[in-house]
């Protein structure tokens, strides 16, 4: 993703050293330097390094957006065949809203010990199996965000994700499915998008306890 503020946040450098190279150029071709000019050159100096000091405070300061990729795999849309009626609208409509509300480009749901669907951009896996990480998810029915997936050595049991899939959030569904979103940069998800994945894995829920 290009930093649309990279411009923004080098403007005051650039404009400083400008500024700068101006008044020791004009300081360098004036034959006699009178007093009021070396006092203006020297308000001029300290104004020109504020502005460089104010540019880089901004490069420190001003977060950049993640770098996106994109996700290898093809897009598509899986769901299990012998679901009730009901349940298949439900997922549909709670995939639909997480692909396009929040940074999730991959979307696999593991329930009742099978996967019931697939969506969005998808793994060259179908089936899920359960790795550690996934596993202690169910066992301490807390959600697991894993930030940057390139850095986690359990990275390899999210196979049925795209290969360079960036950021991963695993959800309970109870103790019996689990939600595993992918996303195409990491440190994507916010904590809004965290309570929002985590409000429509109770809907979720609730629909597969009134229907299975």
């Amino acid at each position: 993703m290009r930093d649309r503020n990279v411009v923004l946040r080098r403007l005051p450098i650039v404009a400083g050293a400008i500024a700068l190279l101006m008044l020791f150029l004009n300081r360098v071709m004036t034959p006699s330097l009178t007093a009021s000019q070396a006092r203006s050159d020297v308000v001029g100096a300290v104004i020109c390094a504020l502005l460089v000091l104010t540019g880089l405070l901004w490069e420190q300061v001003q977060p950049r957006p993640p770098e996106t990729v994109q996700l290898q795999g093809s897009e598509g849309f899986d769901l299990a065949a012998d679901l009730p009626e009901a349940v298949k609208k439900e997922l549909a409509w709670a995939s639909w809203l997480l692909l396009t509300n929040t940074a999730t480009k991959s979307l696999v749901l593991w329930y009742g010990g099978r996967t019931v669907l697939r969506r969005g951009i998808l793994g060259p896996n179908s089936e899920v199996q359960l790795g550690p990480i996934a596993l202690r998810v169910l066992e301490t029915q807390k959600p697991v965000y894993l930030v940057e997936l390139k850095l986690y050595p359990g990275r390899v049991e999210f196979d049925y994700l795209p290969e360079n899939t960036q950021g991963v959030i695993c959800q309970p569904l109870g103790t019996g499915g689990l939600l595993v979103l992918g996303a195409n940069a990491p440190r994507s998800y916010t904590k809004q998008d965290e309570n929002w994945v985590e409000a429509i894995a109770q809907k979720l829920q609730d629909t597969f306890t009134s229907y299975l």
